[in-house]
Parts: C-alpha cells; structure tokens; sequence
C-alpha cells in the first residue's frame, strides 16, 4: 500500500528558548553512548522529548528523530519512515527499498531487514536514531523488526527510545551485557534547585524557597505538575494558599491527567486505578480484598484489559506490576516490588474520579473492606483510618477496645 512521507515526522523538536538545562541527564546520555541502547521510560509530562532534543543539539552525531504517532503502527509505514531518515547518513539506502515496501506483494521482513544492517555497516561516521513516543507502537511485527536492528546492530548506530512504557524487548540481557543505558522516572523528577530554576527562571514567579520546596514537594519532581501550578499562578496575588491547596482534583492537572493519562487505559484498567485510589499503599493481597471482597482467596485471578494487550488475565500483584512498566504514576515503596503508591496528584486525580462514578455507599464498602484486610494483618493504624473513612464507628471503637493495652504501651510517655 502505498503511503506519503510526512516530513516534519522526521525533523527534530526545536529547544524551547527558556528551559532549565539538566546537565547531569545529558552527561549521562552521552557516557551511555557506547551501548547500543538509551531508553528515556517515565510517565506522561517528565520532559522526555525536551531533554532528548537537547542533548542531540549538542551532540556531535547525525541525529535521525522519528516522531512517532498511532499511525505508524504498520510494518512497511515505519520501516518507510525508518528508511526515509536513514538516508541522512546513507543517501542510496532507500533505493529500491521504498518501492519494494509501497509494492502489494509480500516481502521478506528479515531479508530487507538483513540488507538494510549491512549498508548501514559500511557508513563511516557514527550517528544516532531516535523514535520518539515509542509506547504508541503495538504492532507485534515492528517490535520484531526493532529487536532484530537491535541485536544485529551496525557498530556505528546508536538507537534511542523515548516512551511512556518499556518496549517489549528482552530488555533484561541487554541490561545484563551492559548494552542499555536507562533513564527513569526517579532521573527525570526536578530536583529542589531544578524546580526553583523552572519556577523563578523559567515562568518567572518570584517564589521564595520555602514555596519552591513546598510546590516541588507537592507534585513530586514532575515536570507538568510543576508547569500546570505556575500557570495557575500567574496573576495570583496570595500564591501561598494557592500551593497548598494545590492538588490532584485542581481543574488543570484533572483535565491533563484525564487526558493525557487515565482515557488512555482500558475500562478495566481504569475500574483497578479508581478502586484502589482509597489506600495509601497497596499490594497484591490488599488491592484483591478491597476490590474483590474477603471472600476471594489469595492468588484469585481477574480479567483486566492490559494496555497494551486485550483480555489478559492479571491477579492484582501482577496488575500493580504491569503499571509499573507501563510507568503510570505508581512508585515502589520497596525492592521486592510488592509494595507500591500512586504519585500523590494522580492519586488525587483519581480520587476524583471514584466520586464521580461511584457512590458513597460504594466507596465505605472499599474502605471497610481495607479496614478488614488491615485489621487481619495486624495493621491497627491503617485499619483505624479505614473504619473511619467508611463511617463504620462501631467496629473502629471495638478495635481501639481490644487493643487499648498495646496501643498505650507502644504510645510515648508524655513529657
């Protein structure tokens, strides 16, 4: 079938005129330029693109950038793209290879793919490829084709993936041969001085540093996060109450979330995010009661959409783990990736959310049901809050009597 070649796909996003420059992620991009790999993997809004645009402005390699959209999603369209930047570097390579791709009769993906890894061997100078927004792709064939590049790559080819999620690549022996560089969430996040650069710098706000360390607190590092509350300041004249009220359910970063976040995941997906979104943290088991109710044993299954897959059965561990490749705003709280948090805004986001489409009866029962489950974990403290949240006074006061002893035993002596 053939298609047309958009142009502007293929040139680079230009460097805003006020940024704040993060010379330690691009040092760190640079040093990774000997593996085959840099994967550039946080969740929407942390400035992937915008650090990836800067540091090959100031790379001395001929980039190829590919932007990337829901309609490259068929093989012969992105190798065309692919083709159509490589010329860059190898002006004859798309020779005959366009025609063949644009031809109704079948080809052979690796046999293209073979004679493309070999022309590009004999370019001299070393140069980059970047596909930017990567998490769009999920045509099963062009992951094929970017591992088969991968593992044969040309020695003077440098791959760069910016994505909201992990490539289904085997990602584990290409960090085992240290073939991979890797920047994730917890790279991405503004640091306090970062946050004050883009704050007072950048949007030119004036904050004091309290304010900055407050507002960076507040929205964790990420970059939108901070970008949505300096433009709910502008014009403000008390922004002190402004940040501290400044939270998931705030009109822009509801509409940005919803968005750019949440309308892109299932149904099902969405039900697990809005259900879960009343505990503070969460695992498996807790996440399994609190959607499902105490008589499901441990290890239940439950069908979920995942997003990238359709009709894929998960138990709640196995979702809560797929959220974290996917990088949708859920941190680990420990090396055992069994207990996570969501991000402090998107967890107001969907607290939200579960307002709108639940009712209060509804969201008691998902909080007594965390209470129960803390409660038989010996989780006093939780399983109090719990109670409380779902208005069961009865059971909250019967658990502060059987447990009065120890509670005033673990308690400090007043001074």
């Amino acid at each position: 079938m053939t298609f047309q070649i958009l142009a502007t796909k293929l040139h680079i996003p230009p460097i805003r005129s006020k940024l704040v420059s993060r010379s330690r992620l691009l040092a760190r991009l640079s040093e990774g330029l000997d593996c085959k790999l840099s994967l550039v993997s946080a969740p929407a809004g942390f400035g992937k693109t915008t650090l990836l645009s800067e540091w090959v402005s100031r790379c001395d390699r001929p980039v190829i950038w590919i932007s990337l959209d829901e309609s490259d999603n068929d093989l012969n369209r992105f190798l065309g793209y692919l083709i159509r930047g490589l010329e860059q570097v190898a002006p004859d390579i798309g020779e005959g290879r366009i025609d063949v791709l644009n031809s109704p009769h079948p080809f052979s993906q690796e046999s293209l793919l073979t004679d493309l890894i070999n022309d590009l061997s004999d370019v001299p100078d070393p140069f980059l490829v970047v596909l930017d927004d990567y998490h769009l792709i999920r045509d099963r064939d062009i992951h094929k084709a970017v591992t088969f590049l991968l593992e044969n790559q040309p020695p003077g080819m440098h791959l760069v993936i910016a994505s909201r999620a992990d490539p289904p690549w085997p990602m584990a022996r290409l960090r085992s041969r240290c073939e991979m560089t890797e920047l994730r969430t917890a790279d991405l996040r503004f640091t306090e001085s970062e946050s004050a650069s883009f704050l007072n710098e950048v949007m030119e706000l004036g904050l004091s540093s309290e304010a900055v360390v407050d507002l960076d607190t507040r929205t964790e590092g990420w970059i939108a996060g901070l970008q949505l509350a300096a433009l709910s300041m502008r014009g403000r004249g008390d922004s002190r109450s402004f940040i501290h009220s400044f939270a998931g359910s705030h009109r822009f970063v509801l509409d940005y979330l919803m968005e750019e976040v949440l309308n892109q995941q299932t149904s099902a997906v969405q039900g697990f995010l809005m259900e879960t979104s009343i505990l503070e943290r969460m695992c498996g088991d807790l996440c399994d009661a609190v959607r499902f109710g105490p008589t499901v044993p441990h290890g239940s299954l439950a069908e979920v959409d995942s997003p990238q897959q359709n009709a894929v059965i998960r138990d709640s561990q196995a979702i809560l783990g797929q959220l974290e490749r996917t990088n949708l705003f859920v941190i680990p709280l420990d090396d055992e990736r069994r207990w996570y948090r969501y991000h402090h805004l998107f967890a107001g986001l969907l607290n939200s959310t579960l307002r709108q489409h639940r009712s209060a009866d509804e969201i008691r029962e998902l909080h007594r049901r965390a209470s129960r489950w803390h409660q038989g974990e010996g989780s006093l403290e939780e399983a109090m809050i719990h109670a409380m949240a779902a208005q069961d006074f009865e059971r909250a006061a019967s658990m502060i009597d059987e447990n009065i002893a120890s509670m005033l035993s673990r308690s400090e002596t007043p001074v």
